[in-house]
């Protein structure tokens, strides 16, 4: 039903006048889709292959970008000087170990191990970066005499010494075959312990010590407001390792590779899917559409609302790309996930670049068949040209005292609360400066934290419910309808009886629609516009009035199963409340603009309560409002104080927070805090 004949519908129910009108029977609530239950780590996420090549071209930039931002990487931070370290050379049969640690960010340092193989000069060789994943101990990791004797027995491993350590085992290997190897640290592993391991991987309470616009730590609604994680810096410490590799004198800087399972294997995937350097890909037992990294550095707020591992693995076509599968989340990989990404390749004109290897008689692993695998993937396509290059050899192995990289005369640097604040808090002022320099980052970050436009709000219709006939105006209640996506939302339109200026008035209010009223009438100023003949309309966006069974107002939003209180297990891979409610602004608008004899002109109001959502569907509605009233009351995403409140918003803080979308709009507003009430609402 078109909105400018409803006031002409002889269709509709009389009902008795009430101050607000229902769309639904008492205890009924929308059919939306939204109300569903939230989707988690443990969902289904199947990559969708593309047409051809050149739709692939479009959609992987935008999933990059959105990637990059997820990753609180856009802007990226600058490259400082890595101060880079490099000390206590070890030989080795066919390799040497050295110890390493550099400067990622000023203060900040990641720690390693580099292989380099035995004997020759100075030879540009490739270089191989080699994360290790949630292994006990990491590149320390001892597997157990016990554990690689049963592993030898099911043809798992060969040697029980180069077994017990397959982190190591790989990286000998590989220096055997004439690469330099970078086995550097995780957040919180081994000599990387400036954040703790129990803050980077078991975060489980948020800590309100740490909780403040200021001075704030990991996890907070601050530092999510910013992107800040563990994933943000453990994917930065990726990117400034292969500034390392490049730099080396023995290395061709055009032959990176990047190589690690499980936990490893997601930041190899990222790193590859973000960084064009690098070549050559093989993450290990992580690709795939069931689980998608079960800990709280694989994971961060947007990352997985619209796409998975198996899609972030894509990123990396049409180089050559090698997946591995197991007896996990990984064993339907064979059916689901990689005959799409085969499509993909085989789009791009490159089906050999890709490979799976899949062994799922195996648990999850990076075993002697997996690293096997990845020595021929390697000497294939960076030219190492060895002959049987899957003979791995075994090895003594090496112990932490020998690998362990700060000692006396390398004393270990400080970390724990106070250096968490002060890193978190120059990260953003690298980052502030650069989005405060340049419009443009604001604008496409917010693309990405808003996921709201006009283009993509989806098709609404109108569902009349009910009509009331007061003296001088006319409410109908009903059911905003967005076809597009199977949601609905409760809404009222006021119209003047007689004269409509073809004018109308979209009211937002924390109450919903019924913020319209004040008791059983209209408030003053919703009845000042209907007197100069604009319609007025109120709308329960998402989880207000009939969207609540008890009527209240909500104080906290829902989340996943998970009992772990990271913002990103239920924002990775759930849409905020506030992106929700600001999808309804523009599915209202839409309805409103594209009706065919409606109106000629589109108000927004969003007074206290109300103007932030109002300036976000301002800034991402451009060219269609014509009068714009925001009272802003103070709010900033920077202030909100809880993972769980309606209007935390992933990213809310780092394009600029609310003055930016004020300021970037189109069009300026009305600005109530500046300027009170315009003449027009008084």
């Amino acid at each position: 039903m078109q909105l400018a004949t409803i006031i002409l519908t002889l269709s509709f129910l009389l009902t008795t006048a009430r101050a607000v009108p229902r769309a639904l029977p008492e205890g009924k609530l929308p059919a939306d889709k939204r109300l569903a239950p939230l989707k988690d780590l443990n969902g289904y996420f199947p990559f969708r292959p593309p047409a051809s090549g050149k739709d692939w071209a479009a959609r992987s930039r935008q999933i990059r970008h959105h990637l990059k931002v997820a990753a609180g990487l856009y802007p990226e931070p600058d490259r400082t000087p890595l101060n880079a370290v490099i000390h206590g050379r070890i030989a080795g049969d066919g390799f040497s170990v050295e110890k390493v640690y550099l400067e990622s960010f000023p203060g900040f340092y990641l720690t390693g191990n580099l292989y380099r193989p035995s004997g020759g000069g100075v030879t540009k060789r490739p270089g191989i970066l080699c994360p290790h994943g949630h292994w006990k101990d990491g590149r320390f990791h001892d597997a157990g005499e016990a554990n690689i004797k049963k592993q030898i027995e099911q043809g798992a491993e060969e040697h029980l010494e180069t077994g017990r350590n397959p982190i190591q085992a790989r990286c000998v290997g590989l220096a055997r075959l004439g690469c330099t190897v970078f086995q550097y640290d995780m957040i919180g592993y081994c000599d990387n312990d400036q954040i703790s391991y129990h803050l980077g991987h078991r975060f489980a309470e948020q800590r309100p010590g740490m909780i403040s616009p200021e001075g704030w730590g990991l996890y907070s609604p601050q530092a999510e407001s910013q992107l800040q994680s563990i994933m943000m810096l453990q994917t930065w410490n990726s990117i400034r390792a292969i500034d390392f590799m490049q730099a080396l004198p023995d290395v061709d800087p055009e032959r990176i590779a990047v190589t690690g399972a499980s936990g490893g294997g997601t930041q190899t995937f990222v790193v590859s899917a973000l960084d064009p350097r690098v070549r050559v890909s093989v993450p290990a037992v992580m690709v795939s559409t069931a689980m998608q990294g079960g800990c709280t550095c694989e994971n961060a707020s947007l990352m997985r609302v619209e796409e998975g591992n198996v899609a972030f693995a894509a990123l990396f076509a049409p180089k050559p790309l090698c997946v591995t599968a197991a007896d996990d989340w990984t064993k339907e990989m064979k059916s689901k996930g990689f005959p799409e990404l085969r499509k993909l390749y085989a789009a791009l004109g490159v089906p050999d670049n890709l490979m799976l290897h899949n062994r799922t008689e195996f648990g999850h692993n990076y075993n002697l068949p997996s690293r096997q695998a990845m020595y021929r993937w390697f000497n294939k396509h960076l030219g190492i040209g060895v002959k049987n290059p899957e003979q791995e050899r075994p090895h003594k192995r090496l112990q932490k005292e020998q690998l362990s990289v700060w000692n006396a005369k390398h004393p270990k640097p400080a970390g724990g609360e106070q250096f968490e604040r002060s890193l978190l808090a120059a990260l953003n002022a690298d980052s502030a400066k650069k989005v405060a320099a340049n419009p443009e980052i604001a604008r496409r970050g917010w693309e990405v934290v808003l996921d709201a436009s006009l283009e993509h709000a989806g098709e609404v219709e109108w569902d009349l419910v009910t009509k009331d006939e007061h003296d001088a105006y006319l409410v109908m209640a009903g059911l905003l309808n967005n076809t597009t996506y199977g949601e609905q939302s409760p809404a009222v339109f006021l119209y003047p009886k007689e004269g409509w200026n073809k004018r109308a008035v979209i009211w937002l209010h924390e109450d919903g629609k019924s913020g319209l009223f004040d008791g059983e009438e209209p408030r003053a100023e919703v009845k000042k516009l209907l007197a100069a003949g604009s319609a007025v309309c109120g709308v329960d966006l998402f989880m207000q009035g009939e969207f609540l069974a008890d009527g209240k107002i909500l104080s906290q939003t829902r989340r996943v199963k998970n009992t772990r209180q990271s913002a990103a297990y239920t924002f990775g891979y759930n849409r905020s409340l506030f992106v929700h409610r600001v999808h309804d602004i523009l599915s209202l608008i839409n309805l409103v603009r594209t009706d065919k004899h409606g109106a000629a002109k589109i108000d927004l109001i969003g007074l206290k309560g109300a103007g932030h959502w109002a300036a976000a569907a301002h800034y991402a509605a451009p060219g269609v409002l014509d009068r714009v009233v925001i009272e802003t009351a103070g709010f900033k995403f920077i202030k909100v104080m809880d993972i769980r409140h309606p209007d935390f918003l992933p990213g809310g803080a780092k394009y600029g927070d609310i003055d930016a979308l004020l300021g970037l709009a189109e069009r300026p507003c009305w600005l109530v805090d500046d300027k009170g009430l315009p003449p027009w609402l008084q």
